[in-house]
């Protein structure tokens, strides 16, 4: 199973949703970098369920213990590994879900490549195993601020089919932890919290875009040919639960643009050469060239949902499956801190990587 992400800054995740709890082991972290548990703690938090409404109600604090690569406060250079302990598991809740799969999940096709699944809330196809890669986001986060000042935003920019209007060159954290959707313009804000409340009510989910700027980004970050920057950045998003697309910088909207329209002319600004415009998303070739890194990942709208639906059951007889246990109408507001973290390690990744050719 592909469990393990990166080069030089190299994670690998552990455990299942109802497992005795989920972690990471970070290979490659450089050493005496100051970090805190308080620091990963912060990212956990935003990531862990039960935190609003909008979410899925399970409780888990999400404490997070460092088991080794720390001390005194500064990284080792050693491996990191960080377990957090499922507290709020209930796999009597996922019964009904033993011997039938639910459509659009992983349930056939886990049983089917393994001969085996962890039914109990999905294993290790649920969104609980981000927790590790949440965990080690925050240390590439840290990684990435010490040694090249590298900010990272992410933010809903819809839900459904209310879109937000959010400038990636202004966004920040402040406006999107304003609200529970994680949205940062207040009025789509509003409409998205009404829309996701009515879709729960109503048994349903809904999906939708989350955004993503890095800024402070070095120029040169980018292995071409097959490990370009925004192939990479495209592999780790597409590896989150329920992500179906990605965007970089005009994505899908610049094939509507002559090649005169869509070019991001060249000149010279504070004394270095920019970019006028970025429809190119801070990457060029597959590096990345100075100006804000842009991004935008789809996710659909969660697989489990309490209305009835057909599907068959694991003795290839016809089925109707109710979801049950503890879900998210919608992922939105707590992919944002996932989206961060992949963001992170790619970043991390990549300037670890050009650190040690250049």
């Amino acid at each position: 199973m592909g469990s393990s992400f990166g080069h030089l800054f190299r994670i690998s995740t552990f455990g299942e949703s109802h497992g005795g709890g989920v972690g990471v082991v970070i290979d490659g972290c450089p050493p005496r970098v100051p970090l805190s548990l308080e620091e990963i703690q912060q990212e956990l938090d935003r990531r862990r369920p039960g935190q609003s409404v909008l979410v899925t109600p399970r409780q888990e604090a999400d404490r997070a213990e460092i088991l080794s690569g720390l001390h005194e406060g500064r990284t080792l250079g050693t491996p990191i590994a960080i377990l957090v302990r499922n507290e709020d598991a209930r796999a009597a809740a996922y019964e009904a879900m033993r011997d039938v799969y639910r459509p659009s999940h992983a349930d056939y096709t886990y049983q089917e490549k393994y001969g085996i699944r962890a039914w109990q809330g999905g294993g290790r196809a649920s969104a609980r195993e981000t927790v590790g890669r949440v965990a080690a986001g925050a240390v590439a986060r840290k990684v990435l601020a010490e040694l090249a000042a590298v900010e990272i935003v992410a933010w809903v920019s819809r839900v459904h089919d209310i879109e937000a209007v959010v400038d990636p060159a202004t966004v920040s954290r402040t406006g999107v932890e304003a609200t529970p959707t994680r949205c940062p313009d207040p009025a789509a804000a509003a409409r998205m919290v009404a829309r996701i409340e009515a879709a729960r009510d109503d048994g349903d989910s809904l999906g939708g875009v989350v955004g993503c700027v890095a800024r402070g980004v070095p120029v040169g970050l980018g292995e071409p040919v097959f490990d370009k920057l925004d192939a990479d950045l495209g592999r780790a998003l597409l590896s989150l639960p329920a992500c179906k697309g990605v965007e970089i910088g005009s994505g899908f909207a610049g094939t509507w643009l002559r090649g005169s329209e869509h070019n991001d002319p060249f000149e010279i600004r504070d004394g270095r050469v920019r970019t006028r415009g970025n429809r190119s998303g801070g990457i060029q070739g597959g590096i990345s060239n100075g100006e804000d890194v842009l991004v935008r990942a789809a996710f659909k709208p969660t697989a489990t949902i309490r209305k009835a639906q057909d599907s068959v059951s694991t003795a290839n007889e016809p089925a109707i499956i109710e979801g049950k246990g503890r879900h998210d109408p919608c992922v939105l507001p707590r992919a944002v801190p996932m989206v961060e973290a992949m963001v992170a390690l790619v970043l991390c990744d990549h300037l670890l990587r050009q650190r040690a050719i250049a």
